[in-house]
């Protein structure tokens, strides 16, 4: 058969393939927003939830999910990055280095409802934190920690050998050489991997409902019981407590992570012109 009628049959197929999943996900984003933003109003953001959520706003969430999101990623970038700089700068391939690596690989394919059982078992109960944002955000970050080491091992795997040569050559230690010319380097890389994981703290529900809590109050502190806005519209949804305000509550979350998918775009285009 000849060869560029077949490039011109696998073009056609992988194109017709892009253009059908961009569809899919076009059309479920402009659904929910076209549903939910009629909705929303400084008062639905601002106000809180009345009725168990068939009235009021959606206040009381919006702040539980930044208390989970920011205080998750603070606890497992440091860890995974950490952990990725060890594996790739200060230890050789071994088995620890593949134990290491097959074991988060594991972790990655974990379903979210085993997460949110360990964190029951281990944060609510066994090390007494009960349903708080504390044992929430400790939960979701041990779901972060195998994408971000995976994606920043690979950032900084991907950084030449040279740079760190030159440094070794101008008498620079390995400190040095990781901090001041690796992690710049691999930011953006690192940072990708930031995102996806910061995504899935914001929409995940399963992990939470057994750790965060379903408090429609306020949460005042780390130990208070929160409920994320993931778990706010899949509960009124499933309950069939109010369709639109659950419609509402999703257009919010999509648009939040549009934002921080966005900035970090952004940000990540600035770093890499700046170490271009």
């Amino acid at each position: 058969m000849n060869p560029k009628f077949i490039q011109k049959i696998a073009s056609v197929a992988l194109g017709t393939a892009m253009l059908v999943t961009l569809s899919v996900l076009i059309f479920i984003i402009f659904y929910i927003l076209y549903q939910g933003l009629p909705i929303v109003s400084m008062e639905f953001l601002t106000t809180p939830i009345r009725d168990m959520g068939k009235s009021g706003g959606i206040f009381p969430t919006i702040i539980s999910t930044f208390y989970l999101a920011f205080l998750s990623i603070c606890i497992a970038a440091p860890l995974g990055i950490g952990t990725a700089v060890f594996l790739t700068e200060y230890t050789r391939e071994n088995t620890v280095t593949r134990v290491i690596r097959f074991t988060t690989d594991c972790l990655a394919g974990i379903p979210s409802i085993i997460f949110g059982l360990f964190g029951f078992v281990f944060f609510v109960i066994y090390l007494g934190f009960g349903w708080s944002i504390l044992a929430g955000s400790l939960t979701l970050a041990t779901m972060m920690l195998p994408t971000i080491i995976r994606t920043s091992e690979e950032a900084i795997r991907a950084v030449p050998e040279g740079f760190r040569e030159v440094t070794y050559g101008l008498g620079g230690s390995k400190w040095q050489s990781v901090t001041e010319i690796v992690l710049p380097k691999a930011f953006p890389g690192i940072l990708t991997g930031i995102i996806l994981s910061m995504g899935r703290a914001v929409s995940e529900t399963a992990a939470l409902i057994f750790t965060a809590g379903m408090s429609l109050h306020t949460p005042v502190s780390v130990l208070s019981s929160g409920r994320s806005m993931a778990v706010h519209f899949y509960t009124i949804a499933r309950e069939g407590i109010s369709l639109q305000m659950a419609f509402g509550t999703a257009a919010v979350l999509i648009v939040t992570i549009s934002i921080i998918n966005i900035s970090s775009y952004l940000l990540m285009h600035k770093y890499m012109r700046k170490y271009a």
